[in-house]
């Protein structure tokens, strides 16, 4: 069997240690430095396993004091921001994706509008369906400020996920969610392979780094396939 990779292993290394109440929120959790010792490993593997217990909600990062545990009372999966390629493994699947649309655009102003960018400003847009063992799951059409994501355009996304992507070249500091009930267009029921009555769950999400906004996606899920779950604890 092989093993996880080092920066899983100590990303759920901290997972279990806030599940276990070892630390309780608030808490400081162990140094970058401290880590890299504890696991005999370098700072960037490190740093990408606190960068995603972040951008999942479990940890908040403050310049020059270091990683404290997030009070998670109000927070949901529903808002973390999840890599559907792990949700799909993590249920037993094979993840697959189909890219059909990959391009370098001048924003209209509705994209503007979104990404707080003047209309014509350089953007990427990629449109992916996410597949679970072969059959769609997820058409994720997505806008991006090219300006300051400039490789973007270049990834092969088949082999990773924009959300991803994003996760490891720019630190994620606020999103934004809104969930529609939606019909899917005609275009969109093909690429899904479903009726165009079929109920849709529909995520707005906008995402943000270092305060400027980065990303803006429109996330189309059949409601029979796919399922969006919140979990919060109460006082």
């Amino acid at each position: 069997m092989v093993a996880p990779a080092l920066y899983l292993q100590i990303k759920q290394h901290i997972l279990d240690g806030i599940r276990e109440r070892h630390y309780q929120a608030g808490d400081r959790i162990p140094t970058e430095a401290a880590l890299c010792e504890q696991f005999t490993v370098s700072r960037m593997t490190v740093n990408r396993a606190l960068r995603e217990l972040v951008a999942e909600g479990w940890l908040v990062r403050t310049a020059g004091s270091g990683s404290f545990v997030a009070d998670r009372r109000t927070e949901s999966p529903l808002l973390a921001i999840r890599n559907i390629a792990d949700e799909i493994a993590e249920r037993g699947g094979e993840y697959s994706a189909r890219v059909i649309r990959l391009q370098r655009l001048a924003a209209d102003e509705k994209v503007a509008v979104q990404l707080g960018l003047r209309v014509g400003a350089p953007i990427f847009h990629s449109l992916i369906v996410h597949q679970a063992d072969g059959e769609p799951l997820q058409l994720e059409e997505r806008f991006v400020d090219a300006g300051r994501l400039p490789g973007y355009g270049e990834q092969d996304f088949t082999q990773q996920t924009p959300n991803r992507y994003l996760m490891d070249v720019c630190p994620l500091s606020e999103m934004e969610h809104v969930v529609e009930a939606v019909l899917p267009s005609a275009g969109e029921a093909g690429l899904l392979q479903i009726r165009v009555d079929s109920p849709c769950l529909l995520l707005h999400r906008r995402t943000w780094s270092e305060g400027h906004l980065v990303s803006y996606a429109r996330l189309l899920s059949p409601g029979s396939r796919y399922k969006l779950s919140s979990k919060t604890q109460l006082e």
